[in-house]
């Protein structure tokens, strides 16, 4: 038994008290400080006199399976490589460390902010390893660049047609210039979302994975995660995570969407969605049915000039998918972006539901980027969820305004019109698509700045403890967990986080150092 205290311990958005007690990892009471360690006079007190508790944040929507997988190759994000000179002197240095025909890859490439002002390809990366196949992945996860020896391996050449869903980028010339386009990319990078079953890229082994799996928890309780749903897994992501949490490495409370590709597995097994303990769960199935903002693939009504949209899965097969997961009575989640894209899903689902009523079924829309009013009354209407990117605001800046518009960036990330509509909605990161750091969401949620300053639909701005419930008791709702997680109430979950400063009064959430976060009453991150 521990008594947790503090300068001030919130135990639900908005609500605070002067400790709380943890015995066997969950809350037993909270209240007065002295009139707990009356009623346990034994307890040992956890005391952190000059800092705030808040309870453990939730990411709804990241990729715990992918990060696993990236954390053990190279970082081209604009802070590792600020520029395309940057990037393939990385990759360079790399192929000329690895024996020929070994794989060379990188994630977390971001065209938009690469001074050059063009799009890498094919031949850059042959010139610095003309002998290895190379695979980039962009930021946003959708798109990808292969150099020749990798589309080689990938069967791809000049005349080769895209898949359904996909698409390869070319030169003015017509020749394919390295760039994948969703299940272009998907089928031969994703064995999670791979129709055949099997990719062109290999994945790492289990025992790297693992590794790769403690990189990613390590960084992600320093910014105060305790829960998360990764969005997108197959076979190998959950015997991944199975591994970590029998050898006592799984920190983080984790549950899951299958992909889609893998929903005869789902049936075999008889996965029913909330199926596993508070460590490891099965949430629902995951499919999608268009692009990335950030990779400008999203299906708009009105897609503009610079958006090169993509409907990923047809609307027969979509239908027939949704019907099936629903009529099974377990949870689907799709990936939608843009308002042409969500009125897809929307009709989909309204189906589903009026052949086969399933109150208390709800159905996730992953993402929810563009919105507007006759989207938000069908999603009331059928009692959707709402997972739109929280920190979104603040990484793309002024650059959202450049490709979608001010008008439509003020429908875009619509925290403020899914509350006001009834909508639950929560908050992610789509981590490595976005940051991680929750304090970042939280800050980019109330101010609807950009990391560039520039102001990004300010109508839809929500308050510092709206955001804090975004990422926890919303989360807690969009997995549908029995254990309570959230709050530091009674019977809850006893995971939270210790910060410097009050998230709810702070001038500037994001500036806030998390100091120490606990998972069960456990500490698994402290400075």
């Amino acid at each position: 038994m521990i008594l947790v205290t503090a300068s001030k311990v919130v135990v639900e958005p908005g609500a605070y008290a002067d400790a709380f007690a943890v015995a066997d990892g969950r809350v037993v009471a909270n209240g007065p400080l002295d009139l707990l360690r009356e009623r346990y006079p034994d307890a040992d007190v956890l005391d952190f006199p000059h800092d705030v508790v808040v309870p453990g944040f939730h990411d709804a929507h990241i990729h715990l399976g992918m990060a696993s997988e990236d954390l053990l190759h190279l970082d081209l994000s604009p802070d590792a490589a600020p520029s395309l000179g940057a990037l393939v002197a990385a990759i360079g240095a790399d192929a000329a460390k690895a024996p020929a025909g070994a794989w060379i890859r990188g994630s977390r490439y971001d065209d938009a902010k690469m001074p050059e002002g063009r799009v890498l390809d094919r031949w850059d990366l042959d010139e610095v390893a003309p002998d290895h196949p190379v695979l980039v992945l962009h930021v946003a996860g959708h798109w990808g660049v292969m150099n020749s020896v990798a589309l080689g391996l990938a069967g791809i050449t000049d005349e080769s047609e895209p898949p359904p869903g996909g698409d390869y980028g070319r030169d003015g010339s017509g020749h394919v210039n390295g760039v994948l386009y969703e299940r272009a990319l998907f089928d031969v990078a994703y064995s999670s979302a791979s129709r055949a079953g099997q990719t062109v890229v290999p994945a790492s082994t289990r025992a790297d994975k693992l590794v790769g799996l403690g990189r990613a928890l390590e960084k992600w309780h320093a910014a105060g995660l305790t829960s998360i749903c990764d969005a997108l897994v197959g076979p190998d992501e959950i015997g991944l995570f199975s591994d970590a949490k029998d050898a006592g490495l799984l920190t983080m409370r984790t549950g899951f969407l299958v992909g889609a590709e893998h929903y005869e597995m789902v049936r075999k097994l008889d996965f029913r969605s909330d199926l596993g303990d508070e460590w490891l769960r099965f949430v629902g199935v995951k499919a999608f049915v268009d692009g990335a903002i950030g990779g400008r693939t999203c299906l708009l009504d009105d897609p503009g000039e610079h958006i090169h949209g993509i409907q990923a899965t047809a609307t027969k097969d979509l239908h027939e998918l949704v019907r099936t997961v629903h009529g099974d009575g377990r949870v689907i989640g799709v990936h939608a972006n843009g308002d042409k894209a969500i009125r897809i899903v929307l009709d989909a689902y309204e189906a589903a539901q009026a052949a086969d009523p399933r109150p208390g079924l709800r159905h996730r829309i992953e993402h929810c980027s563009v919105v507007d009013d006759d989207i938000l009354r069908r999603m009331k209407d059928i009692d959707a969820m709402a997972l739109p990117f929280a920190s979104y605001v603040h990484y793309h800046g002024g650059k959202l305004i450049d490709w979608y518009g001010e008008e439509r960036v003020s429908r875009m990330f619509a925290h403020r019109s899914f509350l006001d509509a009834g909508v639950t909605v929560a908050a992610s990161s789509d981590y490595p698509c976005g940051p991680y750091e929750p304090l970042v969401g939280m800050h980019s949620m109330v101010t609807r700045r950009g990391f560039d300053g520039v102001e990004i639909g300010p109508s839809q701005r929500i308050s510092a403890a709206e955001a804090l419930a975004m990422y926890t008791v919303n989360a807690a709702v969009t997995v549908g967990g029995k254990d309570p997680t959230g709050r530091l109430t009674p019977g809850g979950l006893a995971d939270f986080v210790v910060l410097s400063a009050d998230p709810l009064t702070s001038p500037d959430v994001s500036s806030i150092d998390v100091r120490a976060t606990y998972v069960g009453g456990n500490c698994v991150f402290a400075v």
